[in-house]
């Protein structure tokens, strides 16, 4: 039996019409299956609502597969597409397999000879990037820092000298209710001559995207960031 694919489905970041940042071959493709796997199961209803996809919600088959999903249960997630079936794999926000558990299941997918067909979409994390003025010809995502220290002092320095040392950009994330106190604490330890973006609710209406050396940071207001999502980029 031929196995189905496996759509790598992204979605909006925050709020705005679903097809100002998607294209419409997403919505051809959305329509078409019946059986997602998704990372959080009321997320993924009301964004396939706002899509339009031309199908009832209820006639549609949901599986969810975040961070407490267990290793042992990703063959289960997968034994549909085994036998047949097209499935769309979706995160929380922007594209699925980067940041994102969703990744678990694209190399399960791999490994058991599963078509895989990312679609395009928003990913916070290049659009970050691109608007830095920083290095995109070499960079690196690093997720979220230690949050305690001396740890997190550590990873900056870390991070800092690679960014000097290799003209690497150096990107983070952080959960929105501590994005504050990482910027603090890059004022607090980066050199002053060490560039820092700070991409705030990228793509929406009031989106602040800014770059400024860590001298020039020092002397300007804090960005308004707390309990908004946030991309740092150190270089």
């Amino acid at each position: 039996m031929k196995s189905g694919k496996l759509y790598l489905l992204p979605t909006p970041i925050g709020d705005r019409p679903v097809y100002d940042v998607l294209p419409a071959l997403n919505r051809e493709v959305m329509a078409s299956l019946d059986y997602f796997i998704v990372e959080n199961l009321r997320t993924a209803r009301r964004f396939l609502s706002r899509a339009a996809v031309g199908r009832p919600i209820d006639e549609l088959r949901f599986e969810e597969l975040n961070e407490h999903t267990r290793p042992e249960e990703w063959a289960r997630l997968l034994a549909p597409v085994l036998e047949g079936t097209n499935a769309g794999l979706m995160s929380e926000a922007g594209v699925p397999g980067v940041a994102d558990p969703g990744a678990d299941l694209v190399a399960l997918a791999h490994q058991q000879g599963v078509e895989v067909i990312p679609l395009v979409g928003p990913s916070s994390i290049i659009l970050a990037l691109m608007a830095s003025g920083l290095n995109g010809q070499s960079f690196a995502f690093n997720g979220y820092l230690p949050v305690k220290q001396p740890e997190r002092g550590k990873a900056i320095r870390f991070f800092e000298k690679r960014a000097r040392n290799e003209h690497q950009s150096q990107l983070f994330i952080e959960a929105p209710y501590r994005n504050v106190k990482l910027f603090q604490d890059f004022l607090t330890i980066c050199g002053e001559h060490t560039r820092l973006c700070v991409a705030v609710d990228v793509l929406q209406p009031d989106q602040q995207i800014m770059t400024h050396s860590i001298a020039r940071w020092r002397e300007l207001p804090m960005p308004e960031m707390q309990k908004r999502p946030a991309i740092f980029i150190l270089g």
